[in-house]
């Protein structure tokens, strides 16, 4: 069993370059594969989650649903599945959105620089939060989310401020 993750370096064009040890990339600041899960109810509200205070980055920032980075030979849509079932406790069908690449410098010096691959899906239960993961969740409105990224842009992580800009989802 491995003690360490690793992600995958890649190219802009998403074609993989290498693997690194997670930490050691976040901290070079290379160019990763990652994904990040938009999960919708009926009524048009995201599944917003609260990030663990004891993460590495961006601790006890309010973001998506889920996100991480895919393992050398997981397809992204596995693993998108995979860290949904690990951080909210559930799976629901995903639907691919496309990507986008960002590169961010955190205060402790730690750097985001991704290639990630953007899926949304839609679920109407309860999920059973990984608390060694997820602070706490919440749904949201959009138009309210969009607000209060607005009036509190400190509360939110980078990556999911940059896809609200950025993006209008194909619900």
């Amino acid at each position: 069993m491995k003690l360490t993750e690793e992600v995958i370096l890649v190219n802009e064009q998403d074609e993989p370059i290498g693997v690194m040890e997670k930490l050691e990339a976040h901290q070079k600041g290379l160019l990763h594969r990652a994904f990040s899960v938009f999960i919708f109810n009926a009524n048009g509200e995201l599944l917003l989650q609260q990030r663990a205070l004891t993460k590495y980055h961006s601790p006890g920032l309010w973001t998506n649903t889920c996100c991480s980075h895919p393992r050398q030979g997981e397809e992204n849509l596995d693993a998108a599945h995979r860290r949904l079932r690990e951080e909210m406790g559930f799976d629901c069908d995903l639907f691919y959105e496309g990507f986008f690449i960002y590169k961010v410098q955190f205060e402790n010096g730690l750097f985001e620089h991704e290639l990630d691959h953007l899926f949304i899906g839609i679920f109407n239960g309860m999920p059973k939060l990984n608390s060694n993961e997820v602070a706490a969740c919440r749904w949201v409105g959009m138009d309210d989310l969009k607000e209060e990224v607005k009036q509190h842009p400190d509360r939110f992580t980078y990556w999911v401020r940059l896809i609200l800009q950025q993006n209008n989802f194909h619900l």
